[in-house]
């Protein structure tokens, strides 16, 4: 670090997750002046890409027979100059800001990543050139995460797997073990439970546990050749079983911790994951099944996944119901038919003289209202209008407040 000068690259509108390709990287380079300077060019580079190293064993003996080899991709080289080239520039003492812009290409930009035999990086290189004294050079990461939707429609499919396996040897088998595990899609992002539906029959003699696990493989290729490192990183355990008896998962949940998404466009390094549910047995190995998983970095929304759950349920036999349904609904009854003719007598209204002219006219069916087609109940009343006066022993009921 020169004396009197202070150099750093300030991003302005780096998000959570970093960048994705094709987006607008913008910042600014700023200097810190103890006393005026002169500057021939201020460069800013954005370079990176994947690399890997390890060593090769070409034999039995690793003294002799080994050789250290590596690979390199190359997928971001741009330079941006923040000063007119060619001239001098005069900064005076005190803090200066010079902001930056340039765009991520739109092509394949791997995740930041870094590995056991390799990695995947990005950084920003600020440049300042001066006369008579060598260039001063900074540098800042630049994260990078490739895009990954869980919504696409291969990541939303259902996985279920089923294995099964004799437990004995020779002529002392004691019974099979079978195990058959689901999860509802195949992709999902940081902080997400995956659900867990298991169905375990215990057909042994034995005693076993089953448990689940997220491991993450890392593949490093160099010149052909392959190199993995596999570790787990979450899991869970169920109940004992005990023998002839069998448990279900119905949605044991699997948190998934912060890992590197998946990677699988580097030609170089892979990441990938699966959610592996087995069986410890005692005295055996243990029964497995791998469901694949894709970490991404998308979040899902719900929506897709959720329909297709509810219109599956609607799948099931519904002819029951039309047997149970009459072809046409039946009217309401008249309430004509429902009342005796002495009540109707006694709610009609009188009959006037009025009425009977109007008999005689002729009038459209269409314009007479047919309102005795469809009698109203009984008008309210706080005396009996039925009470037999003549009986003995009988009161009339009325209606007190």
């Amino acid at each position: 670090m020169v004396v009197g000068l202070l150099m750093s690259v300030v991003l302005e509108n780096e998000g959570k997750n970093g960048y994705s390709a094709g987006e607008s990287v913008s910042g600014q380079v700023v200097l810190e002046l103890l006393e005026q300077i002169e500057v021939l060019g201020l460069h800013l580079c954005a370079h990176g890409g994947a690399m890997v190293s390890f060593t090769l064993w070409k034999g039995g003996n690793w003294n002799q027979n080994t050789s250290p080899s590596g690979e390199h991709v190359e997928y971001l080289n741009e330079k941006i100059s923040l000063l007119v080239a060619g001239e001098r520039h005069i900064f005076p003492s005190g803090k200066h800001k010079l902001p930056f812009s340039f765009q991520l290409p739109t092509g394949n930009l791997v995740t930041t990543f870094t590995g056991r035999y390799g990695k995947v990086q990005y950084q920003l290189s600020a440049v300042l050139e001066r006369p008579s004294v060598p260039d001063l050079t900074v540098h800042r990461e630049l994260r990078v995460t490739s895009r990954i939707d869980v919504n696409s429609p291969s990541l939303l499919t259902p996985v279920e797997r089923t294995n099964e396996r004799m437990v004995g040897c020779w002529f002392l088998t004691s019974g099979p073990i079978s195990l058959s595990a689901k999860i509802g899609r195949k992709g999902y992002c940081n902080g997400e439970a995956v659900a867990i539906y298991a169905e375990i029959e215990n057909g042994s003699s034995r005693l076993i546990v089953p448990k689940a696990a997220i491991y993450q493989t890392q593949s490093f290729i160099v010149h052909g050749k392959t190199k993995t490192h596999k570790q787990m990183l979450a899991s869970v355990r169920g109940n004992h079983i005990a023998s002839g008896s069998t448990e279900t998962w119905n949605g044991k949940t699997l948190k998934i911790p912060p890992v590197t998404p998946t990677i699988l466009d580097c030609e170089i390094i892979r990441v990938e994951y699966v959610l592996a549910v087995y069986i410890h047995i005692p005295g055996a190995q243990r029964l497995m099944v791998e469901l694949p998983l894709v970490i991404g970095t998308v979040p899902f929304n719900g929506f897709t996944y959720r329909n297709s759950s509810v219109a599956s349920q609607f799948t099931v036999d519904m002819s029951w119901l039309a047997l149970a349904l009459a072809e046409q609904p039946e009217a309401p009854p008249n309430y004509a038919d429902v009342v005796s003719e002495e009540d109707l007598s006694w709610c009609a209204p009188p009959v006037t003289q009025q009425d009977v002219l109007l008999e005689g006219l002729c009038f459209p069916s269409f314009v007479v209202i047919q309102e005795f087609r469809f009698q109203p109940p009984p008008l309210y009343s706080q005396v009996d209008p039925h009470f037999n006066h003549g009986a003995e022993g009988t009161a009339p009921f009325t209606l007190e407040e």
